[in-house]
């Protein structure tokens, strides 16, 4: 399995529109950060996690010219308002686009893309096929077992997934024990960490930490990463040795 991360910013983005902070006007690559997802290559399938509005831009950018299936962690714009982009793969490919996610997000992607479901069928629009997923049931995508593991972003339920020993969570600041326990054993862990400082619906940097350090995965990588935390290559130097900072094109092999 590769991943790679095709973005690992929040949802306005590093750097943020009009601010004049040292990291937003950083010139290391690494500081600049694109609305978090991610591509998985495994077993000769491609699929993407989220599609937020720079989702073009970050397939240009990796050259992804095959796409088997898309998953959705959650409703919120930054992960879904690029779905319209998946035309280009409808026509490369001639086929629908499997487009996993939950009842709820389902629904708002009916909403926020009504001209898609609305049967007119106009010409050139995205086809999709959506499939419903849940929570507590392990599913399958393009024959590749998913296991989802259900954290909260303050109040609203967002998924996490895990596949083989690789584990992806973004937008959260609680995990049960419960959910724990479906993590535990993962290789490499992927977790939002957006500042140093408490958020009310994100994991800060030391909260991050602290979960890691419970999980022991062999390795960890921190994403949805916020302007305030700082630049890149100081915050790296303060974390323990098995935690690292992703950054938008980081590839690593499974």
């Amino acid at each position: 399995m590769t991943v790679t991360f095709l973005g690992t910013g929040t949802s306005q983005g590093v750097p943020v529109i009009g601010c004049e902070c040292d990291v937003c006007r950083s010139l290391d690559f690494r500081d600049k950060r694109l609305r978090v997802s991610i591509h998985l290559q495994i077993d000769g399938k491609s699929i993407i996690v989220d599609s937020g509005p720079d989702f073009r831009q970050q397939v240009l950018r990796e050259r992804i010219k095959r796409l088997d299936a898309l998953l959705f962690t959650h409703e919120h714009k930054d992960h879904t308002s690029g779905m319209d982009d998946i035309r280009a793969f409808n026509f490369m490919q001639q086929m629908d686009m499997p487009v996993y996610a939950e009842d709820r997000v389902i629904k708002q992607l009916k909403q926020e893309y009504a001209y898609i479901f609305s049967g007119q069928n106009y010409p050139g629009i995205p086809r999709v096929n959506l499939y419903p997923i849940t929570h507590d049931q392990p599913f399958e995508v393009a024959g590749i077992n998913v296991t989802p593991i259900r954290v909260m972003h303050y109040k609203l339920p967002v998924l996490g997934f895990r596949i083989n020993n690789f584990t992806y969570i973004t937008d959260a600041n609680f995990i049960s024990e419960a959910e724990k326990a479906k993590i535990a054993g993962s290789e490499v862990i992927v977790l939002n960490a957006l500042r140093k400082e408490p958020h009310i619906s994100h994991f800060s940097l030391s909260e991050a930490i602290n979960i890691l350090t419970e999980l022991k995965p062999r390795k960890a990588y921190l994403t949805h990463i916020s302007h305030i935390m700082g630049f890149h290559r100081e915050v790296e130097k303060e974390l323990p040795e098995f935690i690292s900072l992703a950054y938008d094109g980081l590839k690593i092999a499974l």
